[in-house]
């Protein structure tokens, strides 16, 4: 009877190996799998803000033609609400800058391009008519705009760089 204990405690200390061995296999599997997650997400972070670091410098180019009036306002307005929309690692920004996308919802529907070019005369004036009042009303806070933006943008672009060095 006292083999059978034995056989018994010897077996036992074998299942319990083999789990701890198993148990370890499984937490080193874990543990791969986390590291492999963390890179994929700094990968996709990176991705991210090369994403935005094109769009913030895109942004600056616009902002910066515009208080230097090389680039009409309702014009540029259009394209930084574009721009600002398709960044990845932001969205609070139709609050932030109220003027450029307020313009920007003033005037989205009006015709542009080919578009216009169809309308008769009597509704591109009206178009023309309802671009320049909503302008009109919106020039300070749009001037007031471009100059936080540049500043948000470039503070922005320089975030972008010190974290891509580390």
């Amino acid at each position: 009877m006292s083999n059978f204990w034995l056989y018994a405690l010897l077996l036992g200390g074998i299942i319990v190996l083999t789990l701890g061995f198993y148990a370890g296999k499984l937490l080193k599997q874990l543990a791969q799998q986390k590291d492999q997650q963390e890179k994929n997400q700094i990968a996709q972070q990176q991705a991210l803000n090369k994403h935005d670091k094109k769009i913030f410098d895109s942004v600056l180019l616009i902002t910066r033609a515009m208080q230097q009036e090389q680039c009409e306002f309702d014009e540029g307005c259009w394209r930084l609400s574009v721009l600002l929309s398709s960044l990845k690692t932001l969205t609070v920004l139709p609050v932030q800058f109220t003027g450029i996308f307020g313009l920007y919802d003033a005037i989205k529907d009006l015709a542009i391009l080919d578009g216009r070019k169809t309308l008769t005369k009597k509704e591109r004036m009206r178009e023309d008519y309802q671009r320049m009042t909503a302008l009109n009303k919106m020039h300070d806070e749009i001037i007031t705009d471009l100059g936080e933006l540049y500043h948000f943008t470039t503070e922005q672009l320089s975030n972008l760089k010190s974290s891509t060095k580390n």
